[in-house]
């Protein structure tokens, strides 16, 4: 039996973790997204995150309330979090039908993003000054 298609993947690059989700989730598939993405920042020691929604035409409470979970979570793991390629649809329906977006951190897309982490990356111990 062949795996079926890729919903989501998570890339290392660096100290941060790049999550895109290439379609829409059902919220099993969302809770385990978020399972295995706070499971990877503990592994790879990550200190940044961004998460790529920009495959998504919809987002319902369900992910967005998963979004904001994953974005504490990181927090609490030492992760800056960041959600980027929203949809203009996707961001009218989320603020038309007020569902709370709490303290996501979103960008424009990916280089943003990168940006929005490396501009608040806080330097290591060792790091040379």
């Amino acid at each position: 039996m062949s795996p079926g298609p890729r919903l989501f993947s998570i890339l290392r690059q660096g100290a941060t973790l790049i999550a895109s989700v290439h379609t829409a989730l059902d919220d099993s598939q969302m809770e385990r997204f978020r399972e295995d993405l706070v499971d990877r920042i503990g592994r790879d020691r990550a200190r940044g995150v961004v998460i790529d929604v920009a495959a998504l035409d919809v987002i319902d409470s369900f992910a967005t309330r998963t979004l904001r979970q994953i974005t504490e979570m990181a927090r609490l793991r030492g992760a800056r979090t960041v959600v980027v390629g929203i949809q203009p649809d996707v961001a009218f329906v989320i603020v038309r039908l007020g569902m709370d977006t709490g303290s996501l951190v979103t960008a424009l897309d990916l280089e943003e993003g990168l940006e929005y982490l490396a501009a608040r990356a806080v330097p290591s111990a060792g790091a040379a000054r």
